[in-house]
């Protein structure tokens, strides 16, 4: 009989401790996805399988791609943007979401950011269409800005009317969803801790091994250099940055940025090199740190403020670049 609850009290504790080691173990899935890349890092166990959550999270990935893509002729934004004038075109539950969002950072940065932008990110060269080296003719981007204005995109609960013309754009807010949509999945499966990132967007919850919080880098705005400039613990948020110094092109000794103001149809030409966004969503992360790419350094600190969000500015001086945050993300950066 002893022996036998020797055996049992064995038995148990290699099973706690197999238990405890899988909270200490970071597993890691990945792939592509939207043209980049998309990865889970987790600890623990999911309820079902690996290969069981690594399929809901392709598919997942593959629905966004197939409602929200305008790489794909195919997808459903495609299909609206190339319908006729007078269109009412029904839009998946997701892509209703992603467009509310969209709206509603457009109605608060009084259209600093637009997803009808499209036109005009597509003349300058940085959509599907081809890539090109100089800036376009004025007539060209004054024919494209009469197409922007995301007040003529009219949403009847789950159906997106095409006034005409109209090219609707998610690229900037579409990764943030994303994230969010995998950042649900991985509930849905059990796990507690874990950092999903979709092409540089992210979003964290619980902590890694041993109780270590997830940090992840902010980049020194340098084109070509992978230099870290500062570095924050996520706690249960997301975060998402954009910049002007990957993606653009040089002409006659002048950069042109892939951030297009929609306001003015040119590239924006301010200061701000990266806006660093925490936000418990992704996708809103997404949307208004793009928003604050073209608002600028004054204009962005000014919104952000007001609206008391967590943000992080690097700003290009004559001396160097520059770190300004607002006051909820230096308390953010300041907990322990």
């Amino acid at each position: 009989m002893t022996r036998i609850l020797s055996l049992l009290v064995l038995s148990l504790t290699l099973l706690l401790s197999a238990c405890d080691d899988s909270k200490n173990r970071l597993s890691v899935l990945s792939g592509p996805t939207m043209g980049t890349s998309w990865s889970v890092k987790y600890t623990g166990t999911p309820d079902e399988s690996v290969d069981a959550l690594k399929a809901d999270i392709v598919a997942a990935l593959e629905q966004v791609n197939a409602e929200m893509s305008t790489y794909r002729e195919d997808s459903v934004i495609s299909r609206f943007n190339q319908a006729p004038a007078g269109t009412l075109m029904s839009m998946p539950e997701d892509t209703v979401a992603v467009l509310n969002a969209a709206f509603a950072i457009s109605s608060m940065t009084d259209g600093a950011y637009d997803v009808t932008v499209g036109p005009l990110v597509n003349l300058w060269g940085f959509g599907p269409d081809v890539q090109r080296f100089e800036p376009p003719q004025s007539e060209e981007i004054q024919a494209a800005m009469a197409r922007v204005g995301w007040q003529a995109l009219l949403l009847d609960e789950s159906r997106l009317l095409q006034p005409g013309n109209a090219y609707v754009d998610l690229s900037s807010i579409a990764k943030g969803f994303a994230v969010d949509k995998l950042a649900g999945l991985l509930d849905k499966h059990g796990l507690q801790s874990w950092l999903v990132e979709v092409g540089g967007e992210l979003r964290a919850r619980g902590t890694k091994p041993y109780g270590k919080p997830w940090r992840i880098a902010v980049e020194r705005p340098i084109p070509g250099v992978r230099e870290v400039e500062q570095v924050v613990a996520l706690r249960d948020m997301a975060v998402a940055t954009s910049g002007d110094y990957r993606n653009f092109f040089e002409s006659d000794g002048k950069l042109y940025s892939h951030t297009l103001d929609p306001r003015t149809g040119y590239p924006v030409e301010h200061t701000l090199a990266s806006v660093s966004v925490l936000h418990e969503s992704a996708m809103m992360a997404d949307g208004l740190a793009t928003a604050m790419t073209v608002l600028g350094p004054k204009e962005g600190m000014a919104f952000a403020e007001a609206q008391e969000l967590a943000v992080f500015f690097l700003v290009r001086t004559d001396d160097g670049v520059r770190e300004v945050m607002t006051p909820a993300f230096k308390a953010i950066l300041e907990e322990k």
